[in-house]
């Protein structure tokens, strides 16, 4: 038998960010019955009625309408397809109708999901081990694995209740510089962040993007979770303020259709000069990265996002209208049965944000909230949910765990809040630690 040493291969696969997401798998599947917070998946009920046959049919009827003949336009379904995209038209008019992208659909590649666009973007912009990402801190998991796998150094940087700390950023830039490196690249997610929740204010976006233009970074948006917030109270995404092309916009469908479907997208549109002065966009660059990759993205599940798309009027307002309401309702829903659950009291230190939109709330417990402790909240208690450490780069969030509010019912979240309250009162006091043997406390 060959064995392999894991320390031979490659660092990633010793990031402690894989192992916490294989534990948080593993004691989900161990406690079947328990009650978890801990998944930020879009919940179930928009789509278990999804008639897939019919957006197909949509967008094959919309492609023959528009220079293709009807056979032509079928049999893109059953080809590879380019790797840019099939449907960068559809979703570059509906960046332009709803977010105030205008966007160029050359300048778009459709991924495989969000996570693609993170990984095709990192390879193609961090050169060498002097080039490093900025993150905010704590940060998604899914930008820094995809750091992790490349072999990309990560610079974490503090956040506060109004997002990235910019002047914070500043400062990481001239340390770098002074260590002969550079931030080549900073990751955000402005609106409503995974996992902290937190929404970067206007004026904070404004000088982010002076900031980048004074230090010649490029800004990573992620822009999954924009579409929650409440009506009235939208800002702009980064991109739209975007005069200089320093953004690249990364969005994906997941939350707005379904995660089933893996259709993001990278909005791209710097231009990439060679030696011999020939220019392509950014995108193209990208799009060659993807051939060694994916080759290209599902053409049936492009067909499928952009039939919603168009049964929607072209627009991701549209299209997204019944989640966001779902997704605020979760959220008021979580926040009011967390007040009405604690009337009674909590331990002296346990306190949570109360963010406006997204699907994530932030809890602060005074005792370590590391894997030890959600076993015993899984096997004494049944509700499960998310140690934050693995989302902090820089170190920290020992003490902090994420509740989702995505994919649960509010039947649901009124029983698993009275079963986190009980657990917060038993064991969410300094001294409470407890050993678990055989998956019970003694």
């Amino acid at each position: 038998m060959t064995l392999l040493a894991r320390e031979a291969m490659h660092a990633s696969l010793q990031d402690p960010v894989l192992e916490s997401i294989g534990f948080l798998n593993e004691i989900m599947s161990r406690y079947p019955g328990a009650l978890s917070f801990a998944p930020g998946a879009p919940h179930p009920a928009p789509y278990t009625e999804l008639n897939t046959a019919r957006y197909i049919d949509r967008f094959v009827a919309h492609a023959a309408s528009t220079s293709r003949t009807p056979d032509m336009a079928a049999r893109l379904l059953y080809e590879y397809g380019p790797a840019q995209g099939l449907i960068n038209d559809i979703v570059a008019d509906a960046l332009r109708r709803d977010l105030g992208i205008d966007a160029d659909p050359d300048s778009l590649v459709i991924t495989v999901g969000a996570q693609e666009a993170m990984l095709l973007v990192l390879r193609a912009l961090i050169a060498s081990p002097d080039d490093l990402l900025a993150v905010s801190d704590p940060c998604f998991v899914g930008i820094t694995s995809a750091a992790s796998l490349l072999g990309a150094g990560v610079q974490a940087v503090p956040e506060d209740a109004d997002g990235l700390d910019v002047d914070a950023l500043s400062e990481a830039c001239r340390a770098a510089r002074r260590s002969g490196r550079r931030i080549r690249a900073c990751y955000v997610a402005p609106d409503y962040a995974n996992p902290s929740g937190t929404r970067m204010a206007a004026e904070r976006r404004l000088r982010l993007l002076e900031l980048a233009d004074e230090e010649d970074f490029l800004v990573l948006e992620d822009n999954a979770y924009g579409f929650t917030a409440p009506p009235g109270t939208e800002l702009p995404a980064l991109k739209s303020l975007d005069t200089g092309r320093r953004v690249v916009h990364i969005g994906t469908f997941a939350k707005v259709c379904f995660p089933g479907a893996r259709v993001g997208y990278v909005v791209a549109d710097q231009i990439v000069r060679a030696s011999d002065g020939s220019a392509v966009t950014l995108a193209a660059e990208l799009a060659r990265l993807k051939t060694a990759v994916t080759v290209n993205t599902s053409p049936i599940c492009q067909a499928l996002i952009a039939g919603m798309l168009l049964e929607h009027g072209g627009s991701l307002t549209e299209l997204s209208r019944t989640r966001s309401v779902l997704y605020r309702r979760n959220l008021a829903h979580l926040l009011q049965a967390l007040d009405r659950e604690t009337v009674g009291g909590l331990p002296d230190g346990v306190e949570w944000n109360r963010p406006e939109g997204g699907f994530f709330v932030r809890m602060r417990l005074p005792v370590p909230v590391d894997a030890q402790l959600l076993e015993i909240s899984a096997a004494e208690h049944g509700v499960l949910w998310t140690p934050m450490a693995p989302f902090h780069p820089g170190g920290g969030g020992t003490h902090t765990l994420r509740l989702s509010c995505s994919y649960l019912g509010p039947e649901r979240i009124d029983e698993g809040v009275r079963r986190l309250v009980a657990f917060l009162r038993e064991y969410a006091m300094p001294g409470t630690a407890t050993a678990v043997v055989g998956g019970v406390s003694q």
